[in-house]
């Protein structure tokens, strides 16, 4: 097939502007990817022993409140009514996330009510300076000094391999607070994960597009002359992947946060009673744990329901990013973003190439966001075409 547009990553961005561009546009599409599966990091596979659906890049939730992703979305997939919820351990005790008045009760041991709580937290989070200069004093400007040091202070430090002293304040502009006993994780008005699965509803974008779609697994772009021959001929590109990989690098590299996941089959029925469980202090080093047989209940009577006794879990690790890592978290120092600025100049001046995604733009999506940001960049370019 003769591609009227090559798209370089088969993630949630590049599915998307191929589904669109095949059913909507009516164009020949060929999607590159040097994984072998398409997804991107939101890709799921069903565990080999236990049969249970595991996340393969860490836990990924679908919620949005945009009505146009939910209907586009719905096109390929039925969604379970999964609501998320998270728990964090800390001191040995466990408490519900985000905080909330469940959590401040149980952790100053008192019974206030929502405007009781209020009142103590705003006192407390006076003890911050008017103007934060780091992470940890912002995230006391936010929550008060108690909260902070039990639940965020020592996990962030994690996360970031960095002292919450010495992080930037802009990296917790605000904390979610709830003064009543919510602990959905979401606020969003549509939330749930993919009944069939994520590759399921993968699989079914690319079954829409019938012969006017390509994919080709395990195929570097930059490794075959070829594509860059149809490049240089006009034909549009549509990259998905690291952008300071594009052009080799020319600025230095951008940062990332990378991940580390170890994944375990425990022979027990029900390691942790709930789909995550964070980890607030130094102690363990993981940041949290998956149990992946929790996001999907109402599959208890399903085939893999015959092998009770045994669950999947996902102990996660933060790691500072080396260049052949997986990148999940743009770090976005200053310096990153003076680099970013000099590549997007870069782009600026290409006539057939799209930057797009995470990576191609380096910025933290949500899938959803992700979603949003390739129809809108359809729409902008689909009369060019």
């Amino acid at each position: 097939m003769q591609p009227d547009v090559i798209i370089v990553g088969a993630g949630l961005f590049g599915l998307t502007m191929a589904e669109r561009l095949v059913n909507d546009a009516n164009k020949k599409v060929l999607v590159v990817d040097k994984r072998h599966h398409i997804g991107g990091n939101c890709y799921s596979e069903f565990d080999a022993t236990t049969g249970i659906e595991c996340h393969k890049y860490g836990a990924h939730l679908f919620h949005t409140s945009l009505d146009q992703v939910w209907e586009y979305v719905n096109r390929f997939t039925e969604f379970t009514n999964y609501v998320h919820k998270v728990y964090t351990t800390h001191d040995g005790v466990v408490y519900p996330l985000p905080i909330n008045l469940g959590t401040i009760n149980q952790f100053f041991n008192q019974a206030w009510t929502p405007a009781e709580a209020a009142a103590e937290i705003s006192r407390q989070a006076t003890d911050a300076p008017a103007n934060p200069q780091n992470l940890a004093e912002q995230g006391i400007s936010l929550i008060g000094k108690p909260l902070f040091d039990a639940f965020m202070k020592n996990y962030t430090a994690k996360q970031w391999q960095t002292p919450a002293e010495e992080l930037s304040p802009d990296i917790i502009k605000r904390l979610p607070v709830r003064y009543n006993y919510n602990n959905n994780y979401f606020k969003d008005k549509y939330e749930g994960l993919p009944k069939d699965g994520y590759a399921a509803w993968f699989d079914n974008m690319v079954s829409s597009c019938g012969d006017n779609l390509e994919v080709r697994l395990n195929t570097d772009y930059f490794d075959d002359p070829d594509f860059q021959q149809l490049q240089n001929s006009g034909v549009y590109v549509i990259y998905t992947g690291p952008i300071d990989r594009f052009y080799n690098y020319r600025f230095g590299e951008l940062k990332w946060r990378s991940l580390d996941l170890q994944k375990e089959v425990v022979e027990v029925d029900d390691f942790q009673g709930c789909p995550v469980m964070n980890y607030a202090d130094l102690e363990p080093q993981y940041t949290r744990i998956h149990e992946f047989k929790h996001f999907h209940p109402e599959r208890s009577n399903d085939a893999y329901a015959a092998n009770s006794g045994k669950t999947v879990i996902v102990r996660e690790y933060s790691k500072t990013w080396h260049l052949g890592d997986e990148p999940y978290y743009p770090v976005n120092t200053a310096e990153d973003r003076e680099k970013l600025a000099k590549y997007q100049a870069l782009a600026e001046q290409e006539t057939n190439i799209i930057f797009g995604g995470r990576l191609g733009e380096y910025a933290y999506y949500d899938m959803d966001k992700t979603i949003a940001s390739a129809l809108d960049k359809y729409a902008a370019i689909k009369a060019n075409l």
